[in-house]
């Protein structure tokens, strides 16, 4: 069974930065891609930011120039990290893994972004 836990999450002040950590665990054959997404009040489920395999990577328009996905040694970890914060990136952050076409999930991890 594949289990993603997530950590870093937590209150930071407009400006601040936060760096978001994904464990893979279980039996995974292959992992095509490590992402992050997100679920704002009231909002759907978006994608924040993906990297591939390959080392490619994909970020929402909204994070771009302020938030960069990577991917660890450990090949089953990924990290986000998130610098100049505005209140609008408060949200639940989930961690995502891609493994041959299945979607894997974490349970997510509060960011908030309050003064």
């Amino acid at each position: 069974q594949v289990q993603l836990v997530e950590s870093g999450g937590g209150l930071v002040q407009p400006g601040g930065s936060l760096r978001l950590s994904c464990a893979a665990s279980g039996v995974i054959f292959s992992i095509n891609a490590m992402g992050w997404y997100r679920r704002a009040p009231g909002k759907e489920r978006e994608l924040v930011a993906r990297i591939t395999s390959g080392g490619s990577t994909n970020y929402a328009d909204s994070v771009k120039g302020r938030f960069t996905v990577s991917r660890g040694n450990a090949q089953n970890t990924a990290y986000l990290q998130m610098n100049s914060l505005k209140p609008e990136d408060t949200a639940v952050y989930y961690c995502n893994v891609i493994s041959e076409s299945v979607y894997y999930w974490g349970k997510g991890t509060l960011v908030t972004v309050s003064s």
